[in-house]
Parts: C-alpha cells; structure tokens; sequence
C-alpha cells in the first residue's frame, strides 16, 4: 500500500514538472564587443512559438515548457541551443561564426548562403584584418586564402604589391579584378579596418564580370550601421618602430682589402693596398644606409548605428610611415574618409551609399635595379669615409674597378628631391526597389574621380665622373586626371515552388567608361639649385637642343555588357548555376569588341541525402565542380589602330626638322585574352563542425596572349625610333594545381577557446604557345651587355631563368685542356674559374648550350594560422611558406673593386679548395656570364605576424561608460627563414617574364607595434 503512495506522489509530481509553463524574458548582445542584437530569432525547439529581439536586444517568450531547448540564431553569428529549467533572465552572448553554412557570401551582382556557393570563393573577415594589422589591404590575404599569392615590389613606404591567384597566366597585366561595394576599384586606396570581408573568387564563378575576370575577382565589403542598432563609437591607435630584417654579410675594410690585393696579383698588376693592417672594419654602408626605431602611425574612429529605417556608418583614418632608408626622404601619408548610409525610403523602396575619399602622399628614393640607394651601399667600398674631412660627402673614385655607375648612398639621398600627391573620391549609390514580391531591381553607379601631381628636382651636382652626375639642374611636373564609372542596372528573381525548388535568376546590363589626360612639362635652370625653388614657373632656362620637354595624353575606353545568371537548386541538394555575358570593349578594333563568356556550375549536398546518416563525425559534405570562360582586356589601348607615336627625322629647304612618324603597326585583329577555367571540389565540416575542410583541384589554360615582336618586312620601318611590329594573339599558358585548407577550432571551456587555420597550394605552370618568329619572348636583364635571362617558351614556365649550367670549379690545367672551349662565352679559362656543361654535346660552350635554370614561381605555397583566447587574453600569430621559388642575385656588381658578400672568403686558392666558388681575379674570365651560380632557391617560411592582446574585464568597462577596452603589443614580419643570400626571397617586381631578379630588393621592415581599441 505504502509503494502505491509513493509512486502515486511521483507520478503527480513528475506531470506537474512537465507540464509547468514559464514566461521568458531575457538579452543578446555580441560576444565581441558587448553590443546588443536586435532581430534576433529565439524560437522553442520542435515547435513554432518563438520571438525576436528588439532594438535593445531584449526579447520576451511566454509559455516555455519548462526543460524546454531554445534555438537562438543569428545570421553571421553561431546557434546557440539553451535548456531552460527556471524563469530566471536570460544574458546571452553570441559569437560571430565566419564558417558558418548560413553566413552570406558576396558572389558578384548578388549574394549566396555558403552552403549553397558552387565555386571555388574564399573569404577573409574583419576579424584577421584586426589581427594583422595590415598596412594595405593586399597583405592581408597573404597566408590567409589558399590559391593566392602575394609579393611585394619594395619594402619602401607606399610601394606596390602584386597579387597573383592561381598563379601567372599572361605575359601582360596578372592582377586581379577589384570591385568595392560593386564598382570597379583600387585596393591602395582602402583603409584595411574600413573592410568588413574580402571575398576572392578564383574559378568559374567569377565569369559574371565576362571580360575582365580572368585574372580573378577580389570583392570588397566595406562596414556599415545595423538598423534599429545604438550608436557605436569605436577608435583604434597604433604606433610601430620599423627596423630592417636583415644585413647582407658583406667584407669589412681589411677582408676587402685582402681579397683586392689577391684579385690584382692573379691578374698580374700591382696590389692596391700593399698594407691592410691599419684598415680595421671600416665602413658598413648598410648600417648607415638603414635606420633603426623608424616610427609608424595609425589612427582611425568610426562610428555607427541606426534606427528602424536607417543604418550608417562614419570613419577616418590616418596613417604615417617613414622608411627605413632615408626617413625623411621616403615617406608615405594616407589619411580616408568613409560614409556609408542605408535607408528605407518605403517598404519597397531602399537606397545604398557608399563614399571613401582618399589622400596620399608619397616621397621616395631610388630603392630598385642598378643604381638604387642599396645597389650602391652593397657595392661601395668599405675602406672609404662617408665624409671628407670638411664635411663634404666621399666621392666614389671614377677608376676602371669601380665604373661610373656607383655613387655615395648619402649623398644620393641627400640630393633625392621628388614628391607625389594623390586625391581621390569613389564610391556607389544604389537604390533598390521590390517591383514585386519575388522580383527586386537595382539600380546603381559607382565612380572614381582621382588627381595627382607630381614633381622631381634634379639637383646640379658632381660626383666625379659618374653617369649620375647632373650637369643642369632640372625639375620636372605632372598632372594626372584619372576617371571611370560604372553603371549597372539588373533585376533579381527568387523563388520557391513545391518547397523543393529554388530559383533565382538575375539579369541585367552594365555601362563602364574610364577617361582622363596627363600633361608633362620638365623645365631647366632651377634658382639657386635648390628645391625650394624648383617649380616650372622659376626653371626658366632653355632646354637642351632637342630635348622635348612637354608632353600630353588623353584616353576614353568603354565596355558595354550584358550578363545574366540562373542559380537552382533541390531541396538545397542538388545545386546549379549557370552564367552567360557579353561584352563589348572599345580596346579592340570594330570587328572583334563583343565577345561572350559563358559558365556553369554544380554541387551535391551529400551530407542532406537520406542515406547519409548524421553523426558527430562528418556533419557536412558538399562537391562542386565548375568550368566556365572568362576574358582579358587589359592591353595597351589603340593597339588596333596605327598612331603617330613614333619619330621621324624629315628635311625641309635643306635642314634636318625632328618630327613624328607611325608607331607600332596596328593589328585590327587584336582581340582579348581567352582564360578557360575548370575546378572540382570538396567541402567537409568533421567533428560537430569542429573541422573545416576545403579542397580544390583546378586547370586554368589562357588562350590568345598578346605577343610581340611578329615579323614583318623591314621596309614598313619597325625598326625606327619609336616604331615597332604588330602585337598578335599568338601565345598560350596552363596552371594546374591543388588547394588544400582545413580549420581546427574548439571551445575548451567557458574561458579558453583556439582556432588553428592551415591552407596549402601547389602549382604548376607551362607554356603552351608562342607563335612569333623566334618561338621565345625575352625579359629581365643581368649585370651589364648581357642579353636578356629570362623567357617565355613553350613547355617551360613563364618567366623562366635562362642560362649556363655548371659543374663545379676548374681544378688544374689538366680539367681544362679535356674540357670543350669555353672562350666563346669571351675568356679562356684557367683552373679556379667556374666550369660550364656542354649541354647539347657540340665539343663548344657558346650560347646554344645555355638551359632552364629555375624559376621564380613557387611550386607550393602554405599557409599556418593560430588564434587563441584564454579569459580576456587574446593571441594570434601567422605564418606563410613559399616553396620552390629560384630568384637570381643581381646586386653584386662585376667590376673588380667594388664590395662583395663574404662568402668569397670561401673561393678557390688552389686545387682543393673549393669547388662552388671561382677564384678572383682582375684578369678577364666568364665566371660573370650568367649562370647557375647566380641563380638562388629563394624557398622561405616567414613569421607574418604576432599579437598578444588584453581586453579589460566587462565590469570595469561598464563602470566607465565603455563596451570594449583592449591594449594589445605585436610584430609584424618577425622572421623569415630562408637559405637566400638576399634582402627579401618573397619579393618580385611584378613583371611575368623578369621577375624573380634582385637588384637588391628594398626588405620589408619588422615592426613592433602596441596599440588600443576602445569601443563606446
């Protein structure tokens, strides 16, 4: 009777326990930054009732079961389900979540959830470029996204750097398309913290933009308000000390000496220093070349929110750098304004604006190719002063060992006078209208209006017989008008039927027009021969006889296009899309400016067929395969038409008259490059979503390269100043490769959580035609009068380094009277001088015996990243590996008394004693014949980044009236590993056919920085 009771009460109690109601109330705010969430979905696992927060963030749930799950979610943010056991208040912090399958992807003229993407897209979010702390945008993609690579052209304040996806597919132009907020623009000019992500879109899926998307498309997202969001007041400062990363190891005074002495008696003259002993270290001219603590700047503030109709979003920036070679000398400034504002006019009716006025200012000197600042501190002698005793700056002797070419480092930059301002203003208005419920149009149009000027003194100076000597003194000014818009009107159809399909299919046309003038003028004679004074109005001097000292352009080009694109798919399994658009471009001539560029792709959601049976192991599984034709338009303009560019020399009543004759002969035929793209991938998320895996395979062949130099007859006069053959579609290249990036992250517990990212890209490139009359296209120059070292030819690389082999070191007379001549290459040889194969078995070493040396593309890139957060600190580092790159040194200059690095210390003195270096010599050899021994595997892995952060306890913010206080130290660019000699094994200067050669590479500086974010 008693367990009757007993179990009578239990049954009572436990149905009054699950039949019990609560009434919920509770918050959201952002994990992040403590901001909170309207809009956001709180809805009651397995059933329909549910709610949403409002302005604040609060949200108000009544009748819950009670141990009833709450779904919340969020777009761009991570579901979060929570049991619900008491009526207490809910705080809820939800954490932005950038994998996430819901999270929306720009993909050009529209957006897709990432789940449902087919093509090969990768995003970076705002939360690396927090992390990098980039100077310019393009270095934050740089180890981040797999299938791209970037180089940079100097390490100088301002200079350019090259992005390169899927490798070098064309002798011309390999940059990428740029599009910010949908018009076609310029990542210089961007402040990185004004960027809400960055979208690359590598294959097929960037065959939208038709003509001009073979080279790739990177989309920029810039921030904007939240609506119905308060205002939100953030500010971010840093200051970086910059120093160089590396010294080269060069000789000191007396080893210098030393090997100056060994190198005039081999060559049976008289030593030059008959006693070193006094001589010491003496000069390092890097070190007074290089600067060390060189500060760098950065501001901005931004701030943002909105209401029920309206969001915004206000920024500015400033940031100051100075360089480590002539601080004062070289320096770059860019200061933005950003406005961003969006607004329901009606329910309908909603219009978009974006507008970024940029201002930069740039001072530079001489960093690259012969004659640069640091060309001419690695070669200047290290047994003379800086200065003469009267505090005059050295002259570097005019002797036969030292040339003409090589001058005082300092005294070059204190006679380096020039300055480059630059202003722009871009941006978009937009207006977006629901004709219908199912149909939306857009209309929009993006512009870019920018000036600069520029202007260069050339001081008179002397430096003692040198090519650099400036016997008048001059200045020359510019003043550029660049301008383009765009104009794009397009409708958006989306729709459901059964509940199975899914269409949306967009349609619409695009209007691009860029134009602009350029006017030169260099006048003589400054006053004073000082750069105050240096202006055209003041240089009033005549010119020299025939010197040409005005100049002027002007161009207008225009695409119009047509584009339409058809995305399906089946119960979000079986996805598609297809893409077609036509172009017409007014770079090509009256019968080859339209073109169309069609492209398909497809997925298969494996994970969502029935016969996938869910588990915490593989939560996700998508294919996708693409192929599509994309185009290239980016060849100089008129290249169809002949132009009266060249020069001509006539006679009028006897006397010689300089005038203008045609220039290139022009090809009506010329039309755009042709770039077929194919990829296949996988899509895996492993371990309750723990695991992120992205896998792609891809072929890219370009077709109808633009080449140069196909013969014509002579008597047309091609080879007149100024003239030159046709340019032809006659070339071709492939990239194949494989991109591979996982991302590890786990919740350790409430306190510690980490994120770790790898990606890998592996690449192959290979000429597949060029059809002129040599079968070659030639670039790059080594030393000086050597012909060109590196090519284009069909089964090589593009760009590949083309030389002499060698096989180790002359040991005695006896190696060089059994080997085949060598004096063909301009020097017999003797024992201690390098030894050149006969490659093609002639019995001669001449020109015909010169092979493929290397190449400066990398046949795999990495990339490692680490994040990790315990409590309120945070720590992220990031590194990038680029494997299999060759680059050629090509800052040692070949005369006999210039300076050299110290692994001559390690040359042949006699048999035996070495079999890598050449003995020295004054006397004439050809071990400065190019050859592998210049060429370096140029491999490194560099530490990009690392930051330590701490952000201030949430209660101590909230006493002061702040939602975020963090202080944060880093370095930026800390290490590289690499067995290169050089400045910098990553840098190129950007030319297809000839990168890869270092004139002695400005090095991109390591910079300690410490910064703040607050937010309000």
């Amino acid at each position: 009777m008693m367990n009757k009771k007993i179990f009578y009460l239990l049954f009572v109690f436990t149905t009054f326990s699950w039949s019990q109601t609560l009434d919920l109330t509770g918050n959201v705010k952002d994990k992040a930054n403590n901001d909170p969430l309207p809009g956001v979905n709180i809805v009651v696992k397995g059933t329909s009732l549910g709610a949403s927060t409002d302005f604040d963030g609060n949200f108000v749930l009544n009748d819950v079961p009670t141990n009833s799950v709450l779904v919340v979610s969020y777009l761009g943010y991570q579901t979060q389900e929570i049991t619900v056991t008491n009526a207490n208040p809910l705080d809820i912090l939800m954490e932005e979540d950038a994998e996430s399958l819901e999270t929306v992807v720009v993909i050009g003229y529209g957006t897709q959830k990432k789940r449902e993407v087919t093509g090969a897209v990768s995003t970076v979010g705002t939360e690396v470029l927090d992390e990098l702390k980039p100077i310019k945008v393009e270095q934050a993609l740089q180890g981040t996204v797999s299938g791209v690579n970037v180089t940079s052209q100097s390490g100088a304040p301002g200079a350019g750097l090259d992005i390169r996806i899927r490798g070098i597919s064309t002798n011309g132009a390999n940059g990428p398309l740029v599009i910010i907020d949908g018009y076609q623009g310029d990542l210089s000019i961007l402040n990185p913290n004004d960027i809400e992500t960055i979208t690359v879109l590598k294959d097929a899926q960037a065959a939208i933009y038709g003509t001009i998307g073979a080279n790739g498309v990177v989309l920029i997202t810039t921030k904007s308000g939240r609506k119905g969001a308060k205002t939100k007041v953030s500010y971010n400062s840093w200051v970086g000390f910059q120093e160089t990363t590396r010294e080269l190891p060069l000789l000191n005074a007396t080893e210098y000496a030393l090997i100056l002495n060994e190198s005039y008696a081999a060559g049976g003259q008289a030593v030059p220093f008959p006693n070193v002993s006094g001589l010491g270290v003496g000069t390092n001219w890097q070190q007074e070349v290089f600067n060390e603590a060189v500060p760098i700047i950065s501001h901005d503030f931004s701030v943002s929110g909105g209401s029920e109709k309206i969001a915004y979003s206000i920024s500015g920036s400033h940031l100051y750098q100075q360089g480590i070679i002539a601080p004062v000398k070289s320096d770059f400034r860019r200061n933005t304004a950003r406005l961003s504002l969006r607004a329901d006019l009606s329910d309908k009716v909603k219009v978009n604006t974006n507008l970024i006025y940029t201002y930069l200012d740039r001072d530079a000197i001489n960093d690259s190719g012969l004659g640069s600042v640091l060309f001419n501190g690695l070669n200047a002698p290290p047994t003379l002063s800086p200065f003469q005793s009267n505090g005059d700056f050295s002259l570097i002797p005019s002797t036969p060992g030292l040339g003409i070419e090589i001058i005082n480092p300092l005294a070059q930059i204190e006679n380096t006078f020039n300055d480059f301002d630059l202003k722009k203003l871009n941006g978009t208005v937009s207006l977006d209208y629901e004709i219908l419920e199912n149909l939306n149009l857009t209309g929009r149009i993006g512009f870019n209006t920018t000036n600069s000027e520029g202007k260069t003194f050339a001081k008179q100076i002397d430096y003692g017989g040198k090519v650099f000597d400036v016997p008048r003194s001059s200045v020359s000014q510019n003043a550029i008008n660049d301008d383009s818009y765009t104009l794009d009107f397009y409708g958006t159809y989306k729709n459901s039927f059964a509940d199975a399909h899914n269409v949306t299919f967009t349609v619409g046309t695009t209007i691009y027009k860029e134009f602009g003038n350029g006017l030169f003028a260099t006048g003589f004679d400054v006053p004073n021969n000082d750069w105050g004074f240096a202006d055209i109005a003041l240089a009033n001097g005549a010119p020299p006889a025939g010197a040409i000292t005005v100049g002027s352009y002007q161009y207008d080009e225009r695409r119009l296009s047509f584009f339409s694109r058809l995305q399906y798919d089946y119960k979000g399994k079986y996805l598609f899309s297809a893409m077609l658009r036509r172009d017409l471009s007014t770079r090509f001539g009256p019968g080859n400016r339209v073109a169309y560029f069609p492209s398909v792709t497809a997925g298969w959601v494996v994970s969502d067929e029935e016969f996938f049976k869910e588990s915490s192991f593989m939560n996700f599984m998508k294919f996708r395969v693409s192929y599509g034709i994309l185009g290239n338009d980016q060849i100089p303009n008129n290249g169809y038409i002949g132009q009266l560019n060249g020069e001509g020399t006539y006679v009028f009543d006897g006397t010689l008259i300089n005038g203008v004759a045609i220039g290139q002969l022009p090809n009506p035929d010329l039309q755009w490059e042709e770039a077929k793209k194919f990829d296949v991938g996988l899509d895996l998320k492993l371990f309750d979503n723990k695991v992120d895996i992205v896998t792609d395979y891809f072929i890219n062949k370009r077709d109808n390269l633009l080449i140069s130099n196909i013969p014509v007859s002579g008597i047309v006069g091609v080879s007149a100043p100024g003239g030159a053959a046709p340019t032809v579609n006659a070339g071709g290249v492939e990239n194949k490769g494989f991109e591979f990036a996982i991302t590890y992250k786990e919740d350790i517990s409430d306190d510690f959580n980490f994120n770790i990212n790898y990606n890998l890209t592996t690449l192959s490139n290979r000429v597949t035609e060029v059809n002129n009359s040599t079968g070659f296209l030639e670039g790059g120059s080594f030393g000086v009068g050597q012909p060109a070292i590196s090519r284009m030819e069909v089964g090589q690389p593009i760009g590949y380094f083309f030389g002499y082999q060698t096989n180790g070191i002359f040991q005695n007379q006896g190696e060089v009277n059994a080997h085949p001549s060598q004096i063909a290459l301009g020097a017999d040889a003797a024992p201690g001088d390098l030894r050149f194969v006969d490659t093609n078995n002639d019995g001669v070493i001449d020109p015909n015996d010169r092979v493929n040396l290397g190449d400066p593309i990398p046949d795999m890139t990495m990339g490692l990243n680490l994040t990790f957060n315990y409590k309120n600190i945070d720590f992220t580092a990031y590194a990038f590996a680029s494997i299999g790159n060759d680059m050629v040194r090509n800052y040692e200059r070949t005369l006999t008394d210039v300076n050299r690095l110290n692994y001559v210390l390690g040359r042949w003195t006699g048999e035996g004693t070495s079999n890598t270096i050449p003995r020295v010599t004054t006397a004439a050899t050809s071990n400065n014949v190019f050859s592998d021994f210049f060429v370096e595997d140029a491999s490194y892995v560099r530490i990009q980044n690392i930051q330590v952060g701490y952000s201030l306890p949430q209660d101590v913010i909230d006493k002061i009236g702040m939602t975020k206080a963090r202080i944060y130290a880093g370095v930026n660019n800390l290490y590289t590993f690499t067995k290169y000699k050089g400045y910098d094994p990553g840098a190129s200067n950007g030319a297809p056919i000839g990168g890869g050669i270092d004139f002695g590479f400005y090095p991109i500086p390591r910079t300690y920085l410490f910064g703040i974010n607050l937010n309000f």
